[in-house]
């Protein structure tokens, strides 16, 4: 397959030019002109782009890329060997960011739904239909306890959960995977029981006390892997190319 093709699929499925984001989307490092094997990861780390190298990829495609906003334009050190590994390479580099969050199947969100069980997803930013957040129901209320569990081992990591006040029965939840702890307080203002997300700040804690409602922190890297493994899966489905998930691990 051809890299203008692939990249044109990919930009068709996945819409980037639908939302504002803080980095450039697609294709971001070019490589070869012919695409037969993908690998997919959560971020372009040096170890991912190794292990790129050694499954002889012709294509990377990754949720966190490079060339962020405010981000120094100056390319040394660890972004130039990471640069040049994929050059010597010929390398393909692509990254979805935020439209690898918002997907409505194969986005992180999405996914994270369907691990947790969770039902009637919707926008949690009313009237915007692409908002980052989400919001949805269990079919039947779970304990605080339970709903920890349930995080803990679906992605088998530790969960943090900062309790509500009241200790309510969850039966609404919203969600953000990553860094989208600063929704919880709108959450809180829709009445909704718990919000999980993938990072906690200082004021997560106070919110969640102050506005009575459960707060779960699951892992940024965590909450957002499984947006790049049902990609790769897609790929492999739709697509004349190999594609193959690569977890490089994460315990943030």
């Amino acid at each position: 397959m051809q890299r203008h093709e692939f990249e044109n699929y990919l930009n068709t499925l996945l819409k980037p030019e639908q939302i504002k984001d803080f980095c450039p989307n697609g294709l971001q490092i070019q490589g070869g002109e012919n695409i037969t094997k993908v690998i997919t990861g959560v971020t372009a780390t040096q170890e991912l782009i190794e292990r790129a190298i050694a499954e002889k990829a012709d294509a990377l495609v990754v949720h966190h890329g490079f060339f962020w906003k405010n981000e120094s334009y100056v390319i040394r050190g660890m972004k130039h060997k990471r640069i040049k590994a994929l050059l010597a390479h010929d390398i393909n580099l692509f990254a979805y960011h935020l439209p690898l969050d918002i997907h409505p199947i194969l986005g992180n969100n999405a996914q994270l739904a369907k691990l947790f069980d969770i039902e009637n997803v919707a926008p949690l930013e009313v009237g915007n239909a692409l908002s980052v957040p989400v919001r949805g129901d269990f079919s039947s209320a779970l304990s605080s306890e339970a709903l920890q569990q349930r995080i803990s081992e679906q992605l088998n990591r530790s969960c943090l959960h900062i309790a509500a006040p009241s200790n309510k029965a969850i039966k609404t939840v919203a969600w953000c995977s990553g860094g989208g702890q600063g929704y919880i307080e709108l959450a809180a203002e829709l009445g909704i029981d718990a919000f999980i997300s993938g990072e906690v700040s200082e004021q997560t804690t106070h919110v969640a006390r102050e506005m009575d409602i459960h707060f779960y922190c699951a892992g940024h890297h965590a909450t957002e892997r499984y947006g790049a493994k049902a990609l790769a899966q897609h790929v492999n489905e739709n697509l004349p190319v190999t594609a193959k998930f690569i977890d490089i691990d994460n315990p943030a």
